[in-house]
């Protein structure tokens, strides 16, 4: 049975010499049943002339040859290309030339002819091996010359767009992308504020950024910033953008279909874009305009508020017994809030928190969320991890930072039998408590596909019976405090949702 022929391909070009025709064409019908391209040529001298202008990979040439051996081509060869891999053959040993000769012409391997290939493709192989080694080392090499050319622009002092601009420019060559963009927090402001800046298809304004991004993106971006840690995705990356004193201040996105070694030089500049934008806002030489800066944040946070409603809407349509419930477990968390006296910042973040609490529930399959009996162990697995996926997606942006442990939380039980960290009484952050006893009264008193509603004094009763349990013993007793006004509590929410 003849030997199946593997695929050729052009990643790796040999070039033949040998006086011989018949050598020449064994020896191409070995290696290209082998896989690899090749090109034989009888005339040393028409060899020589090829490989001025040709570039190959490896170079396997006869020691004895007419008009000029083996050593005075590999002799004139060396005077333009110090890099081509090179196999001298020679029909006997006694006519190789010597070891000093080998040695001073930078000759790779050596082999003697015969009726049999297989020593010979054993050293061609090792050389197309020691080949992609070199190719790597120069990729890295190029790589970081790359990266010492373009370190000191972006550590001048200019404008921060124009820095970010800097940064981007030097990641593309690294791994051949054409389409990125960064998120940097505003070190210098005090409202959270984010610069944005994109190449390629994100070279958008930024209204148009937060359109283009998937839920699954935003919960990657914002898993990468919280734990500080590289994202790798099908076609692209994700690079956290670390301070010196550790804070995660940005993001760096990467498309690309080719990292390879890119990815070690990647991280090694990531860390001196950081450092370069630190460095930046502590010369505080932001020249971008204050009214461009407020505008271009604003814009953002409009659309990125408007996105996560969107979606968080969508998980309480998909459903018309959650319909609404959002809505309600913000207005009970704030109303809880009142009555423990917080600060007017306070109440806000547990009105945004009950607004967002679900918003995981986006990546949660429907005839999970739908299934109107006992869910088994791995469709319950699924669902607790919503909390985890809603802390990510709102991790994307910074200003959202003080919701995120309210959403991530909100499942949490003071006895320390919740999810998703099983966190135990005062380890759980006191507005998550609150948003808890809010999330679980909505849901005790709303019609559910699997149950009917409990009534006031049921549900009065679970909260007794869970209290130090469950729910905070003192959150609890605020609620209780709190549904002396039950009747009015509805009808001011019927007012305000127009339920």
């Amino acid at each position: 049975m003849r030997k199946k022929m593997a695929e050729v391909t052009t990643d790796y070009k040999i070039l033949i010499v040998d006086d011989e025709e018949g050598i020449i064409n064994s020896m191409k019908v070995m290696l290209t049943r082998s896989g690899y391209y090749c090109v034989g040529i009888s005339n040393p001298v028409e060899a020589i002339q090829r490989l001025e202008t040709e570039s190959f990979d490896m170079l396997i040439l006869d020691y004895i040859m007419t008009p000029i051996h083996g050593d005075e081509v590999v002799a004139k060869i060396r005077e333009f290309n110090k890099d081509i891999y090179i196999l001298l053959l020679t029909g006997h040993k006694d006519l190789a030339p010597p070891l000093e000769t080998i040695k001073a012409l930078d000759i790779q391997g050596y082999c003697e002819k015969g009726d049999r290939f297989d020593q010979l493709l054993l050293l061609i192989e090792s050389g197309i091996k020691s080949i992609s080694q070199m190719r790597t080392i120069k990729q890295f090499k190029d790589g970081l010359n790359k990266i010492l050319y373009a370190v000191p622009k972006i550590y001048q002092l200019q404008p921060i767009d124009t820095i970010l601009e800097e940064i981007l420019e030097g990641l593309m060559p690294l791994v051949n992308s054409k389409d990125a963009f960064i998120l940097v927090d505003d070190c210098i402001s005090s409202h959270g504020e984010i610069i944005y800046k994109g190449v390629g298809e994100y070279k958008i304004p930024v209204e148009s950024l937060v359109m283009m991004l998937s839920p699954d993106l935003m919960e990657r971006i914002g898993f990468s910033r919280e734990n500080k840690v590289t994202v790798y995705l099908d076609h692209g990356i994700i690079l956290p953008l670390i301070s010196e004193n550790s804070t995660s201040i940005g993001v760096i996105y990467i498309e690309s279909n080719n990292f390879d070694e890119g990815l070690k030089l990647l991280e090694i500049y990531s860390t001196q874009a950081s450092s370069s934008i630190n460095n930046a806002f502590l010369h505080s030489l932001i020249n971008m305009k204050k009214e461009e800066l407020d505008r271009t944040y604003q814009e953002l946070r409009n659309r990125y508020i408007d996105t996560i409603e969107a979606l968080r809407l969508t998980v309480d349509a998909k459903d018309i017994y959650t319909r609404g419930h959002s809505d309600r477990v913000s207005y009970y968390a704030a109303k809880l809030g009142e009555q423990f006296d917080l600060s007017h910042e306070e109440i806000e973040l547990l009105k945004v928190g009950g607004i967002f609490h679900d918003i995981g529930k986006i990546g949660t399959a429907d005839d999970i969320l739908f299934k109107t009996d006992k869910l088994n162990f791995s469709e319950y697995e699924e669902i607790k991890k919503h909390p985890l996926k809603g802390a990510y997606i709102l991790s994307a942006i910074s200003m959202f930072k003080d919701v995120v442990p309210l959403v991530k939380y909100h499942h949490e039980r003071i006895d320390g039998k919740g999810y998703p960290e099983g966190l135990k009484g005062d380890k759980i952050p006191f507005l998550a408590r609150i948003l808890t006893v809010a999330d679980a009264f909505d849901a005790m008193t709303s019609d559910r596909k699997y149950r009917s509603k409990l009534n006031l004094d049921e549900t009065i009763n679970q909260f007794k019976m869970n209290s130090g349990t469950q729910f905070d013993p003192v959150v609890v007793d605020k609620l209780l405090e709190l549904l002396v006004n039950f009747e009015l509590m509805q009808k001011d929410i019927a007012a305000t949702f127009l339920e």
